[in-house]
């Protein structure tokens, strides 16, 4: 029988009160006492399972309620879980936030609590306050039906006597305080346009890791959090295959530049059979001929727009791959299968030019949300007319769409209409887009 390790939602009531810190500072700590331990994160974020597999050293993936139905969270939940001694997901904003969406569909911390059967550890930064934090518990623990809270750290203690006030206060709903950590600001990460910077390209990121176990192993009591975990509630009889390998031999650029690839597609795919054949565009390789598919994923390609365009091996390779074998680009990958890239200095570089699309990042707008989109043809992500769900988050605009077809017809999370979306060309496809999960719900009359 499988061995399924119990497991925590870390979340707080709002962003910023030091998740992240806890989180891998835990990981850490139980590492280093030899507790086999697993993260996950809560929603569409590539930076932090990096690092928890840093802190760990062992893979994390991300749990995304909005995109993955219920039922696939809990597959997931269950697989990560399998082998190890304990998991802990990092949540998302505050607690509760999301989107408009059914019940269990929001895109939420709690939704993950739920659909995982998981109870919550409540992270609560009480700097400018003292007894309001007990008010604030009681409310995160009443809110919601769903879920369970089963301890508070509290973060940022200015002193003693502040400790024992907010300590007091939460006393009076029955939910134990497991820790209370005062500020320190070298448990720190630093941080760049799209967060965090990624965890191979973070210097003294051992000491930094180091740095925040030694900080919750002396103030957090690891044994009693460790109690409160609870294995996973497993759900229906999913796959737990978000989106279906896109070929048997699947070539993934992947270094500085190409880095933003979800952990839950890759391992679904080793699962389906399939092989991911690694390769680097910065170090001028080109996808291996003997592959079927190229798949460029999102990065930091504009932050190396000069280097890639005089990559010649890599851009004559993947144009020689694209005349007769399906490529696909996400987000970064799209603006370097595009036909110039402007980096930040307003400086354009040719792109592989196998879509018509100019991309810029001097001229710089956030573009932040889900989307729930249809395909418009074949490809790499599915048929025509399958429906998949994920998001975009960037800062480069398109200053030229070019004359290629619409990859999907996009809508967000909060009923817009559908929008052309993407480019395809022949073999090639691409879009700001993030495939987190096919979503197999029709959609209703009123959305098409």
């Amino acid at each position: 029988m499988m061995n399924i390790a119990p497991g925590l939602v870390i979340a707080a009531p709002r962003s910023s009160s030091g998740k992240t810190t806890i989180t891998l500072g835990l990981l850490r700590a139980f590492k280093r006492r030899g507790v086999a331990v697993r993260g996950l994160k809560c929603g569409p974020d590539y930076i932090d399972p990096a690092f928890h597999q840093a802190a760990s050293e062992l893979p994390s993936l991300n749990l995304d309620a909005w995109a993955m139905s219920p039922d696939l969270v809990a597959r997931l939940a269950s697989d990560t879980a399998s082998g190890a001694k304990l998991t802990l997901c990092e949540g998302l904003m505050g607690l509760f936030d999301g989107v408009p969406a059914p019940e269990g569909r929001s895109g939420s911390s709690a939704d993950i609590a739920a659909a995982a059967g998981w109870p919550v550890l409540l992270v609560i930064d009480v700097s400018g306050q003292s007894q309001s934090a007990g008010a604030i518990v009681k409310g995160c623990a009443t809110f919601d039906p769903r879920i369970t809270i089963a301890g508070v750290i509290l973060n940022k203690v200015g002193s003693e006597r502040h400790r024992r006030l907010v300590t007091e206060a939460i006393g009076r709903t029955g939910i134990p305080v497991l820790g209370s950590v005062p500020r320190d600001a070298e448990a720190s990460l630093p941080e760049r346009h799209l967060g965090l910077v990624q965890a191979e390209e973070t210097t003294g990121l051992e000491a930094i890791l180091d740095k925040m176990a030694d900080l919750v192993e002396a103030h957090v009591d690891l044994e009693s959090i460790m109690q409160a975990a609870r294995v996973p509630t497993l759900i229906g009889n999913h796959s737990g295959l978000a989106l279906n390998p896109p070929g048997q031999r699947i070539a993934l650029a992947r270094d500085a530049a190409f880095s933003f690839m979800y952990p839950h597609h890759l391992a679904g795919w080793k699962k389906a059979g399939a092989e991911i054949v690694p390769f680097s565009p910065l170090a001028d390789e080109a996808p291996p001929s003997d592959c079927d598919v190229c798949w460029l994923p999102g990065g930091y390609p504009e932050l190396h727009a000069e280097h890639l365009s005089k990559a010649q091996s890599f851009m004559a390779g993947l144009r020689e791959f694209a005349g007769t074998k399906p490529v696909h680009g996400e987000c970064g990958g799209y603006m370097t299968l595009g036909d110039s890239l402007v980096d930040a200095a307003g400086i354009e570089w040719p792109m592989a030019g196998l879509l018509g699309v100019k991309t810029s990042f001097a001229k710089r707008k956030m573009m932040l949300g889900y989307r729930d989109v249809i395909l418009e043809g074949d490809g790499p992500l599915g048929a025509k007319g399958t429906r998949l769900r994920g998001h975009e988050f960037h800062y480069a605009t398109v200053i030229d769409q070019g004359g290629d077809a619409p990859l999907v017809m996009a809508r967000d999370a909060y009923g817009t209409p559908p929008m052309p979306s993407g480019s395809r060309r022949g073999h090639v496809t691409g879009s700001f887009f993030h495939v987190i999960a096919e979503e197999n719900s029709p959609l209703r009359e009123a959305d098409v």
